[in-house]
């Protein structure tokens, strides 16, 4: 019925029509009753004038309630049965609830005319009994009405305010991964600028030993070739990457997994205790995946240092197995939920995320079984 309000106003609207023809044909078979019915073509027609505008009283609420108004009037002159009564009624509480109190107000006031021009015609003592009764009917659909308006319009508002928080949520995400991608990419600026003055460093002392010292230029050219791969694949790593143009600041040279044990040490004087595993040879790995590495480390250890609480521990394990290296930074904390969009401003999580995704490798970060937070990342030392 919620899905489809048509439906269950339309049952409303046969029960009162079911009652209006039972109490007309009871009218009509009883011989002692001193009133003398209209015909059912004028009967049938006027209730179900009354009744058939309740079934659309929410899809058009104004139009509706004065359908049964017009209708209403013969209807209960002719006393035909309840449902004039129970059907403007029933229009009150549809315009204070779904449309406003002004229509409701204009709506009881149109009613009052009618309904005191028809006293006025017809006055006795049971008019005025009947009067009372309209009166408190009228105060309890307007009262009822305004309660289910209220409690419309706070759902409303509470609605709005939930679909404004997820865009603004979406929003944050999608500006923390720009951020983060113009980030990745001004560091890897770094590396490949890098690349570029040794190979022309390198290519200028390979022109002035060509002839005299002809070993020499051999090596600088090997130093050349070998610069020149690494900088290329950084170059293909780089591809699909986003970098603002306002982005061109901070061009310094950036840290690789061989400062691990500097990064580690330095957590360590600010109080978080790190054990540091390193397996195979990290030292000569390409300069963005090293840089890719520290960074997750050390954002990683961040976290841990924001979210975790005193006393905790952390350990980090890096292994290059194959052609990937593998990480893991995992903590005993006490807090087992950390956001990916921090309340204090922080971005860590989708920062790491993005960044391993850059370097075609992945990123998982979640609570522990045994207590505290973990992250694993895997990034391949060749372009995929």
């Amino acid at each position: 019925m919620k899905g489809h309000p048509v439906f269950g106003d339309s049952l409303i609207a046969a029960h009162l029509l079911a009652i209006d023809l039972f109490l007309y044909v009871v009218q009509v078979v009883t011989p002692e009753d001193p009133t003398t019915p209209p015909p059912w073509y004028v009967a049938v027609p006027l209730t179900l004038g009354v009744v058939v505008p309740v079934g659309f009283r929410r899809k058009y609420p104004v139009a509706a309630a004065y359908a049964t108004l017009l209708f209403g009037v013969p209807h209960s002159i002719l006393e035909l049965g309840i449902a004039s009564l129970f059907t403007t009624c029933i229009s009150v509480y549809t315009l204070v609830a779904y449309v406003s109190r002004r229509q409701g107000l204009l709506y009881v006031l149109a009613n009052a005319v009618v309904t005191g021009v028809q006293a006025w015609l017809q006055y006795s003592a049971q008019m005025v009994i009947l009067l009372i009764v309209v009166a408190l009917m009228f105060a309890l659909c307007w009262v009822l009405g305004e309660f289910v308006g209220a409690r419309r319009a706070y759902h409303a508002a509470v609605e709005q305010r939930l679909a404004l928080l997820e865009v603004e949520r979406d929003h944050q995400a999608r500006m923390a991964v720009a951020a983060e991608r113009a980030r990745i990419a001004r560091e890897l600026h770094d590396v490949v600028a890098h690349a570029v003055s040794v190979i022309v460093v390198q290519a200028d002392g390979a022109a002035y030993a060509v002839r005299t010292q002809p070993e020499l230029a051999e090596r600088a050219v090997r130093t050349i070739s070998a610069t020149g791969r690494e900088a290329l694949t950084e170059l293909r790593r780089l591809l699909g990457v986003l970098r603002s143009e306002d982005a061109r600041d901070d061009l310094t040279p950036q840290p690789g997994a061989e400062s691990l044990a500097e990064l580690a040490e330095r957590v360590r004087a600010v109080g978080l205790p790190v054990h540091l595993e390193i397996t195979g040879a990290v030292d000569d790995l390409p300069a963005g995946v090293g840089l890719g590495v520290y960074r997750i480390v050390q954002e990683a250890l961040t976290n841990t240092l924001k979210h975790a609480g005193p006393g905790t521990r952390a350990v980090v394990r890096v292994e290059r197995s194959g052609d990937r290296v593998e990480l893991e930074i995992c903590d005993d904390g006490h807090q087992a939920v950390r956001p990916l969009v921090g309340v204090s401003g922080g971005n860590g999580l989708i920062g790491m995320r993005e960044r391993a995704l850059v370097f075609g490798g992945s990123l998982d970060a979640g609570p522990r079984p045994e207590g505290g937070w973990r992250v694993l990342a895997s990034l391949p030392l060749t372009a995929e």
